[in-house]
């Protein structure tokens, strides 16, 4: 099974979007945090900006959206050229509808958890998603230190997937470096958002393909993908 790297652009020069783009080229998606200061306490970017870097990267766009109201603007992300548009569970008001929606629009539907949020309430929503991410900090800031208790979570969340035999893709943002990304990983992760790992790094290009390398690495050895 594939590993997917979505170097964060929340770690990258904002002066220079569509450089710090380019210089991941090879990477799947080009991971887009958009931040309210209200969801989380912190500021980022929005519809405009999305629009600009989906003309300026042929690299897909993953926008994570840390906002309240995504019901609402999460179409508008879509529009924008995001090819695949996070929510958060604790902010949705109808995630089920708002995932259609999404999907309807031609976009990837995916759904986010924090730390607290337990996965259990939430496995009768899975066959509404193509992923899921679970969060590995607190969501608002790039450069947190890696949550070790996410990791059981992460591997209740894949025994769900696979207890239904679902074709969805398990996300894991939040601390992700050549330290962490093999046991997020081995717990069942397969798509891992890096930021300063990646921007980071004096080539960032080599930097995607060595955390592709370690991730596939362990996801090859994992008893979860063995099972498939």
């Amino acid at each position: 099974m594939a590993a997917q790297i979505n170097p964060s652009i929340l770690s990258a020069d904002f002066a220079r979007l569509a450089d710090e783009a380019q210089a991941v080229e090879g990477a799947d998606w080009l991971h887009v945090d958009v931040m309210d200061n209200h969801f989380v306490p912190n500021l980022t970017l929005g519809v405009p900006v999305v629009e600009s870097l989906a003309r300026a990267t042929d690299t897909p766009l993953d926008c994570h959206l840390m906002i309240e109201a995504p019901d609402r603007w999460a179409p508008q992300y879509v529009e924008a050229g995001a090819s695949s548009v996070t929510f958060h569970v604790e902010a949705a008001a109808a995630p089920v509808r708002l995932a259609r929606e999404i999907r309807a629009k031609g976009a990837r539907a995916s759904m986010g958890l924090k730390p607290a949020t337990p996965i259990e309430p939430y496995e009768d929503l899975l066959p509404e998603l193509d992923m899921l991410l679970i969060m590995t900090v607190e969501p608002g800031f790039g450069g947190q230190a890696f949550l070790d208790i996410m990791l059981p979570k992460i591997r209740r969340t894949r025994e769900l997937i696979s207890k239904h035999g679902l074709e969805l893709w398990l996300q894991v943002d939040g601390g992700v470096s050549e330290a962490t990304i093999e046991r997020c990983a081995e717990a069942g992760a397969d798509v891992f958002v890096a930021g300063s790992a990646v921007y980071g790094a004096s080539d960032p290009a080599a930097a995607v393909r060595a955390l592709r390398t370690q991730a596939e690495g362990a996801i090859a050895q994992a008893s979860w993908a063995c099972d498939h």
